[in-house]
């Protein structure tokens, strides 16, 4: 285990394995991710970036390996989850940002934020008065009603963010999140991103090529052919 990290760890994998046929992915990935803190993942294409996170994220399950999110009513195995399982973490305590934010182009802005919380049986009113809050808290007051295709692409990730902020998860991941967009704009979504997970308690993981990105996490992690070859520290979080 990396001995960097001072509080105590809400997400913790142990030697997390994961191959396609012959190409291996991940050959052992051992890692933890503190409360309120936010991890940089970083590496050439196919060195595991993006497996590495959909098996801390329960999208996909490791071929070996052990996968443990701490909650309130304690310990809890993502990789030995079924997929309705790992559904139901996704919903219920994780948050997503993707590269192109993946919003529903038929939807609003209000009723993207507000999905997972109706695919979680929250009532309509409570969840649209939650998302709204949301946009609100990301710059995006009367922005409501427009579509993804009404929004510039700094929108439309700030969209994202408040989508992945709404059910109050435990660990927000994004892959890529300022791919798609220009330097003054990647720096509003990051610190958009920065200020509604670690701001506030959360712990935020992000895959990215971006060293800008990069610099204002806690910690960088660089894989290289599935496993971890070096750990920078950018700020020394306090015991």
């Amino acid at each position: 285990m990396h001995s960097t990290v001072a509080a105590p760890p809400v997400l913790t994998a142990v030697a997390v394995a994961k191959s396609y046929g012959p190409t291996v992915a991940l050959a052992g990935v051992s890692l933890q991710i503190a409360a309120a803190e936010s991890v940089a993942v970083m590496g050439a294409s196919g060195s595991g970036k993006t497996t590495l996170l959909h098996c801390l994220a329960g999208i996909i399950e490791p071929d070996a390996g052990a996968v443990t999110l701490a909650g309130p009513q304690g310990a809890l195995r993502v990789d030995t989850l079924g997929p309705e399982g790992r559904s139901r973490l996704r919903r219920q305590h994780y948050g997503f940002v993707f590269q192109q934010g993946l919003l529903l182009p038929e939807l609003t802005a209000l009723e993207n934020v507000a999905l997972p919380l109706l695919l979680d049986g929250v009532d309509r009113h409570r969840a649209e008065a939650e998302a709204a809050h949301w946009l609100a808290q990301l710059g995006l007051t009367g922005m409501e009603e427009r579509r993804p295709g009404q929004l510039s692409g700094g929108q439309h990730q700030r969209v994202a963010v408040a989508r992945a902020q709404v059910g109050s998860p435990s660990v927000v991941f994004a892959d890529e999140p300022t791919g798609a967009l220009d330097s003054r704009t990647s720096e509003q979504v990051v610190t958009a991103l920065l200020q509604t997970t670690t701001g506030a308690g959360r712990s935020l993981v992000v895959v990215t090529h971006d060293q800008r990105v990069a610099a204002v996490c806690d910690r960088v992690l660089e894989l290289s052919d599935g496993l971890i070859v070096n750990e920078h520290v950018n700020r020394r979080r306090a015991a």
